[in-house]
Order: C-alpha cells, then structure tokens, then sequence
C-alpha cells in the first residue's frame, strides 16, 4: 500500500511537469518578447515557483539543527542555495524590462544638423598584439563612414613597427613612457594630448586593439548622444572566432557564445532600468563628461564598469545599443578565458568596496547600487555553488552524511516544476540562448579561479595587478590543460567511487524517504556528465583557421577577362577565401587564374570539382579592400541562438571522435 501511494506521488509530479512542457508551446503564441509585462507576467511566475522550492526546502529537506556533521552540511547547502536564490530573483526582476533603442537611433542619425558633425577620437588601446591584429582593427577604423573622426593608437610598448604603420596609414601614434595605471591610464594619458589641441574632439570612442567596428559605428552611436545627459554609449561585443566552450565542444556553428546572454539580452533589460553599463571597447563617451571627472579611473581591474557609476554619480546617464557595431577576438585559449573572467569578479568585488558600493557614500541612486549588488551577488554566488554542487554528494556516499533529506516525487514537485518553467521563460526572452549542461560547464570550468577571486578581491581589494588578455598565438596542436582539468578529474573519480558504493554495496530502495539517497543518486549521475563534459573541454583542440565567416554568402566573381560568375563564399581567413561554385569550363583546371571579390583580387591556389580556394595577393590596398568587405560591412558574425538540431549532431560527432568511434 505504501509503495502504491509513494508510486501514485511520483505519477502526480510527474503530471505537474507537464505544465512547463505546454508553456513552451504556448507562450510564443500570447507572449512578445519585447513587452515588458509580458516579461514581467512570465518571470514572476519564475519567482513564485523559486520561493516554493526555497520555502519546501528550508521545511522539510534539512537536517535537525544541532551539534552535528549532518546539520553543518545540510544547513551550509542550503545557505548558499538561498543566496543564488536571491541572485536568481534579482536577474528576474532585471530581465522583466528590455529596452530597444534601434529607432531612437534612425530617428536621430544628424541630430546637429545643419551644423557640422561633432569630432570624434577613436582611441585604439594596444599592449602587446599581433601586427595582423592591430593591422585590422586599424583598417577598419579608418574605413568607418562618420563625416568627422580621427584614429589614434596607444601603445604601451616600446615597438617601433606600429609607429612606422601609423606613419605609412597617417594615423596619429601615442607612446606613453611608462606603463601606470594600465589600459586606464594609457587612455588618460590620450586624453591630455588631445586636451592640448586646438579643437578637442566632442566624443571619445574606445576600441580594443583585436576589435573591428562597422562602417556605421560612429554614426548610430553618436546619434544617441541627443539627449544632453547621455554621458556613455556602450554597444554589445560580436567575434569573429569561437569562444574555448564552443571550439573545444565543436558547437561554434550551432551554440552562441557565452556573452550572447549577457549583450543581447541582459544589457537591454538593465538598460530598461537605465542601469546598463559600459564593457570597456566598443563603447563611446562623451569629451565634457569624461574631463568632469577627471578621465578613466584606476581604482579597479574592470575601470568600464567603474567608468558607469563615476558618470552616473555626477549626472551622466549610459545608454546601451543592441546592434552588432563591432567584432572582435574572443579568448581562444581556456586559460585566458578563465583569466579574463576572473579579473571581471575581482574588479566588481573591489568596485563593491569602494565609495561606490552598495553602501558607498557616492551620490548614486537606489537603482546603481542595485546594479552592484546584482553583480556581486552573481559572482559571489553562482561559481561557489557550481563548486559546492559537485562535492556535497560526496559526503553522502563516504562520510553518510544527510545533505538533502528529500522523496524524489517531491523533488520533481518543487524543483523539478520550477526548474523547467524557469528554462522555458529565459529561451523565450534570449530566444534560444539557455542550454543548461553547457551553461553549467561554461560556469564550472571558471568556478575554481572564480571563487577565489571573489573572496580575495572581498577581503582584499587592493593592490592587484591589471592582466590583459593574450589573444592570438600559436594554436596549432591538441593542448591538454593538466593544472585546470586535475580538480575535475578528482572529483569525478570520487563520483564514481560514490555511485559504486551506492549501487552495488548497498540495497538501494527508490521509495527510501528517510536518507534522500535516490535524490543523491540522480545528483552524481548528473555530475559525472557534467565533470566528464568538462574534462573534453580542457583538452583544447587545434585552430587551424583562426578567423572564418560563419554563414556562406554569394559573392560575384571574375574570371580575368570573362563574364562574372556567382558564387558562394564558404569560408574566409585573413589571407584565404574559400568558394562553392564551378569556376572553369572543362579542360580549363590547369591554368593560372585570377579572381576578384568586389574590390578584392584572389589568386587561385587550389581546385576541387565544386570550388577552389584562393590566396589574396600580398598588396597593401587589396588587403585593406578584404578588410573593409568582409569586417565592417554585412551581417555580424557567429551564432546568435541555439540551433537545437545541428547542436545535437555537433555534439554527438565530438563524443564520438573523442572515445574513438
């Protein structure tokens, strides 16, 4: 009798599982994605859902209070859980705006009409990049189509290579003689040249030496500089190659990249709350405002963010973009990826320690400080927890000690139900960006660094050096990284030792309510392919082509003296086109050929029965003509959602190639 009742509890949970399944069918059909109480409806449902999951579990799933390794564990689970709740909540109520500013933007496009337009500095910061880095991000700059700007690059080296190239491209060059204060105090340093001209630009734009704007940067941007207290403009960050999760799982041409969420829909939501902030490159400031506070600050690692609330302190207001206006490098390396993030959590703890924290004594608003501890709440809350939701089963399966004292009916019944609604609502609103395994993996490849960062940068804000983020180099081999994938590797190996005991050195009962040993059970098998997904991760794969257009596209081709040809551009590196399309008559494969692409000549180098590849031909003015066609024009590239099909079978091939089948 009680096995049927617990088995008729399971059937019922199951059934209320149902109701996220059908929402996912539904919502589109009622819901717009860019009506803000829509989004509000829907993520309030998420938050009910949230809060009885956390009330159920405080209630009934823990461990009696008391002297005991049951209750430090039980209690210490369910502390942390609740402060991802609370970090869960507050990106609920962020995402239940959104903000599109696109028509501002046309409506405004020559607001200083019939005078001239504002001058504009386009500062180009550098510190150690390749030449054909910067020779692109340079290219592109000057090929940009705002009536009034001038380029200058900052170098924090001492190469006298890239003063030659800024001679030969007449683009003004500024060596600083030392280094203080890092990427900040290159700019400022910019700052008090171009105060010494006779005609100081009106606006300020700031680009990463690996980061290509689009022909139209300036002028959308500028456009939303109208409003006289607009004091930033911050546009999202596109890249030209895959991120390390992407690469190494082989998903770039079927998953986004891992700051798709974050620019295309969580900017949009903080700037619907006019709390969106600047990310450093692609952004613009204005002259005034930046000379009022007395340029970039210094006090923190990520001085972008900081840059946001000195503004908004003094009265100048951010406005994000959501357009693709620029695309650069992603790290291409995991330590840099890792790193890279780890420097963004130690400068927002050390941005929440300083005078403008959330309980600075800065003038900011409710809603900035706010921001702050929104940010702080995610750093200090969800990499820990990805920690610590691989090691507490461990103690159930060695030590047997009650983490979750919980039925599996009732799991289905309050995280189970609240888990798939909430999964439903956020791929609605980031219209297909929320994979749960590879968003774990993403976070659990940085949680260790991570949660040291933010305790550090907690405790001791002060006195960490600025680390720029390595892009490029040699990537040319299989690299296993050891250091980072031995933790993992650890844990798994305990895992499955856990599960061993569990399943074969004990009887195992499913309607066993009293130890929560099936709610274990389920936890490690989810660990193990969480851990064994990330594990592939750190063996980073070759990069054979670092820089290749995503989607093909058809390009018109000339065969020397022949009648243009149409055909499809497959694939495109720095100095190589790939094309689909038949190019020669029979009998004609043997002859040297040449190729032009708009204003681009190719060489043909190799043919196949359905295309050929082709060289650029190694002439300054052609390679500025690649740059210009093919980076700062069209549609930006990589994947902006998650194609569930070819994800899928991208995913299954990897598997396969790496057990060898």
């Amino acid at each position: 009798m009680e096995s049927f009742i617990y088995l008729s509890h399971i059937q019922s949970s199951f059934l209320l599982l149902l109701l996220p399944v059908a929402a996912a069918f539904i919502v589109p059909s009622f819901a717009r994605y860019d009506n803000n109480w829509h989004r509000a409806l829907l993520l309030s449902i998420s938050a009910v859902l949230s809060l009885r999951y956390a009330w159920w579990r405080g209630a009934e799933t823990l461990a009696p209070l008391g002297l005991t390794w049951d209750c430090a564990a039980s209690w210490s689970l369910y502390f942390l859980e609740i402060l991802t709740i609370i970090a869960t909540l507050s990106s609920y109520m962020i995402m239940s705006r959104t903000r599109n500013r696109s028509g501002e933007v046309q409506d405004n496009l020559a607001w200083w009409s019939p005078g001239p337009a504002p001058k504009v500095a386009v500062l180009i910061a550098t510190y150690n990049e390749e030449s054909d880095v910067l020779e692109r991000t340079i290219l592109g700059a000057k090929a940009m189509d705002y009536p009034s700007f001038e380029v200058l690059v900052l170098y924090d080296g001492k190469r006298d290579w890239l003063r030659d190239y800024c001679a030969d491209h007449k683009v003004r060059y500024l060596r600083r003689p030392d280094n203080k204060g890092a990427k900040a105090g290159n700019i400022n340093n910019a700052l008090d040249v171009l105060a010494g001209d006779d005609e100081p630009p009106a606006f300020i734009a700031i680009l990463d030496a690996d980061f290509v704007p689009r022909r139209n940067f300036l002028s959308h941007t500028v456009a939303l500089f109208h409003e006289p207290d607009v004091g930033l403009v911050q546009t999202p960050q596109h890249f030209f190659n895959a991120d390390p999760i992407q690469h190494n799982l082989g998903l770039s041409r079927s998953y986004p990249d891992e700051q798709r969420f974050f620019f295309d829909h969580l900017q949009p939501s903080r700037d619907g709350w006019g709390i969106a902030f600047c990310c450093g490159t692609s952004s613009v400031t204005r002259w005034q405002a930046l000379r009022e506070i007395g340029g970039m600050q210094t006090d923190s690692v990520t001085e972008d963010f900081l840059l946001t609330l000195v503004l908004q302190d003094h009265g100048w207001r951010t406005a994000y973009l959501s357009e693709p206006l620029s695309e650069g490098l992603a790290p291409e390396g995991l330590k840099e990826y890792v790193g890279q993030r780890a420097r963004w959590c130690l400068g927002l703890m050390q941005i929440a320690r300083s005078r403008w924290g959330p309980t600075g004594a800065s003038k900011l608003r409710w809603r900035d400080r706010w921001s702050v501890t929104d940010a702080m709440l995610f750093w200090l809350t969800t990499y820990p927890f990805r920690v610590a939701a691989m090691v507490y089963p461990l103690l159930y399966w060695y030590f047997n000690i009650i983490v979750v004292d919980a039925r599996p009916a009732d799991v289905i019944s309050y995280f189970g139900l609240y888990y798939l609604w909430s999964l439903v609502v956020l791929n609605y609103l980031s219209r297909g960006t929320v994979v749960p395994m590879v968003i774990d993996v993403s976070q659990l490849i940085a949680a260790i660094p991570i949660t040291r960062a933010a305790i550090v940068g907690l405790f001791k804000p002060q006195g960490h050096p600025f680390s720029v983020t390595a892009k490029g180099g040699d990537r040319s081999s299989v690299t296993a990284q050891w250091r980072m994938m031995t933790p993992f590797v650890i844990i798994l190996a305990l895992t499955y030792g856990g599960l061993f005991i569990g399943i074969f050195s004990d009887q195992f009962a499913y309607y066993d309510a009293g130890t929560g040993k099936a709610v274990i059970l389920f936890w490690s098998f989810y660990n193990v392919i969480a851990l064994s997904i990330t594990i592939t991760v750190c063996f980073e794969l070759p990069r054979r082509e670092r820089h290749v257009m995503d989607a093909p596209e058809r390009a018109t081709i000339r065969i020397g003296e022949r009648e243009p040809n149409t055909v499809w551009l497959a694939g495109l590196t720095q100095d190589r086109a790939r094309i689909r399309g038949h190019l020669y008559k029979d009998g004609e494969q043997g002859l040297i050929q040449i190729a032009q692409v708009g204003e681009v000549v190719f060489r043909v180098v190799g043919q196949t029965d359905d295309g050929a590849t082709l060289s650029i031909e190694p002439d300054d003015a052609q390679y500025a003509a690649l740059i210009r066609k093919f980076y700062t024009q069209g549609p930006a590239p990589g994947v902006t959602r998650t194609r569930f099909g070819a994800f899928v079978e991208d995913l299954a091939r990897r598997f396969s190639f790496s057990t060898g089948r």
